[in-house]
């Protein structure tokens, strides 16, 4: 799964999630298609990767796939059944902070309705709502 190989520090603050439009990433820049977060959300890395999976496994073997999106942020729990205190948690998951209007996920290469099929089904394993938009 996807997950930073360096960090400056290991155990980051909790960020809200924006709810505010993506002012960079928000357009369709290397693909024909696009996936285009209509919400705010924390994506995990799990579901960027059943996202990629459901999206190259309708493409087939034809056409590329581009993730637009890297999970930096680093969320920490504590076991269940441990008592309050004795430091924060160790690290359990890695999420990226969408903002609404960002390009999730682009495909260049195959055919219209196989892009959109495959954006669709890839769509369904994220946490928020999106639309597929195209290249003007």
């Amino acid at each position: 799964m996807l997950q930073p190989k360096k960090t400056k520090h290991r155990k980051t603050f909790r960020l809200y999630h924006d709810k505010r439009d993506a002012h960079s990433g928000n357009f369709v820049a290397f693909g024909d298609y696009g996936l285009q977060a209509t919400g705010s959300a924390w994506v995990s890395a799990a579901q960027i990767e059943a996202a990629r999976i459901a999206i190259t496994r309708r493409m087939g073997r034809e056409g590329q796939v581009i993730i637009r999106v890297f999970p930096h942020l680093a969320l920490t729990s504590k076991p269940i059944g441990v008592r309050m205190g004795s430091g924060k948690g160790s690290v359990d998951r890695w999420v990226a902070v969408v903002k609404r209007n960002t390009i999730l996920f682009e495909v260049r290469g195959v055919k219209d309705e196989i892009a959109r099929d495959a954006l669709r089904l890839g769509g369904h394993k994220l946490p928020l709502k999106w639309k597929i938009v195209a290249t003007v």
